[in-house]
């Protein structure tokens, strides 16, 4: 196996299921690799620590992990790797590219991408996998069409190269003699000449945006331009991928009486929220800081330089903030805002698309097909592996 994640057959929970460590006051605790950090898991504390200026991601490149740290996260070029004042510099220039006109435009085509995998859905009949028919091929239609790719000539994307190249990019732990090396060098490669080609040719797509708002600031390095290109590429694509996978299971599996009701654009909305929150996108639970100074969390002093474990799934499963649960009315609005995509200076820059795939796709789905059921159980259901997330290898459905 040198360039694919791999699907296992074993039992696994479904992430909505995953247990999650208990909300309570920070402590030590110990990391897979044997790190000693403290570990933060309620809701206030933890939105405390992702927003503090004194703990950082500085140094923690290779930390945490027991296997080999995924290159998206390792990476010191990575967006998520840097902080203070050139981190703040470059999330001002990157979302320039991202304004709420900018936004607003792509709507439409991404609206008109989830309808024509639902109408080809509906044309072919059943049985169907919805992971083959749906959850990949609409992230991989707006990706290609959310950054340039899909013409023709050198700047074209197939899907299984994009494949390839994400789970280089992403892959986390697994075999120690697994290279992905040679696609990594083969993704960067395409990446730095699609960066050259539309400095010379821009266009109206995401990549052009975001050299144009570079160049024109200046100070962004080429490196950091690059990483940040093949992380919208690839990381945006394999998430909604995810979390389209993962909250169709949960749905299809455990709500399929309130599945029609996602046919209502409010309850859509409301429910993509809740999904989004409640159902984490991989089986690691926390993001990593160093505190630079000591600092007090929750009537806890963490000293200075000590690394912290923030979390997430802990906190958005808080019961002080999130009394009902997942497992509340779909409508219902979240009681208070989710840390689903981080908070303070590393919020999540792609949460806009995720949401609005999700949101479309589910709503364009449930209208089309509200009988749609699983034809497998949820926990006979193949997981693939290998990767920062996990989601079902497979959905076989019927209508």
């Amino acid at each position: 196996m040198s360039t694919a994640a791999h699907e296992t057959a074993t039992p696994l929970p479904p992430l909505h299921r995953l247990p999650v460590t208990p909300a309570q006051p920070p402590r030590p605790t110990t990391l897979p690799d044997g790190t000693r950090a403290w570990l933060v898991t309620r809701y206030r504390d933890v939105r405390q620590v992702l927003g503090d200026p004194r703990l950082t991601r500085a140094d923690l490149h290779e930390v945490g992990t027991a296997g080999g740290t995924a290159d998206v996260a390792a990476n010191p070029a990575s967006l998520f790797n840097q902080d203070g004042p050139a981190h703040r510099r470059l999330r001002a220039t990157i979302q320039k590219a991202f304004t709420p006109r900018a936004i607003a435009g792509w709507q439409p085509w991404v609206a008109a991408a989830v309808q024509q995998a639902v109408d080809a859905l509906v044309a072919a009949g059943p049985p169907a996998d919805l992971v083959t028919a749906f959850t990949r091929p609409v992230p991989f239609a707006v990706t290609t069409r959310l950054m340039g790719l899909d013409g023709d000539g050198p700047a074209h994307l197939d899907e299984e190269r994009l494949r390839r190249w994400t789970l280089a990019l992403l892959a986390q732990g697994g075999d120690p003699a697994e290279d992905h090396g040679p696609a990594l060098a083969e993704f960067r490669s395409f990446t730095e000449e699609l960066i050259a080609h539309r400095r010379r040719a821009p266009g109206a797509d995401l990549v052009s945006r975001l050299v144009r708002a570079a160049d024109q600031d200046g100070g962004v390095p080429e490196d950091t331009l690059a990483f940040l290109v093949l992380g919208l590429t690839a990381s945006g694509n394999e998430s909604v991928t995810g979390a389209l996978g993962n909250a169709l299971t949960y749905l299809l599996g455990e709500r399929a009486d309130d599945w029609p009701l996602l046919a209502d654009t409010g309850i859509a909305e409301r429910s993509v929220e809740r999904l989004l929150h409640f159902i984490p996108l991989g089986d690691e639970e926390t993001t990593l800081r160093r505190a630079t100074a000591a600092i007090e969390v929750g009537d806890v002093t963490i000293p200075a330089g000590a690394v912290v474990a923030a979390a997430l799934g802990s906190a958005n499963r808080d019961p002080a903030v999130y009394p009902a649960g997942l497992d509340a009315d779909l409508a219902l609005p979240l009681d208070a805002p989710t840390l689903a995509f981080s908070a303070g200076p590393h919020y999540c820059i792609g949460a806009w698309r995720v949401r609005l795939e999700m949101r479309e796709s589910l709503r364009r789905l449930a209208t089309a097909l509200p009988g749609l059921r699983l034809t497998t159980p949820v926990d006979d259901l193949p997981w693939q592996l290998g990767t920062t997330t996990r989601s079902p290898a497979a959905l076989p459905v019927t209508w």
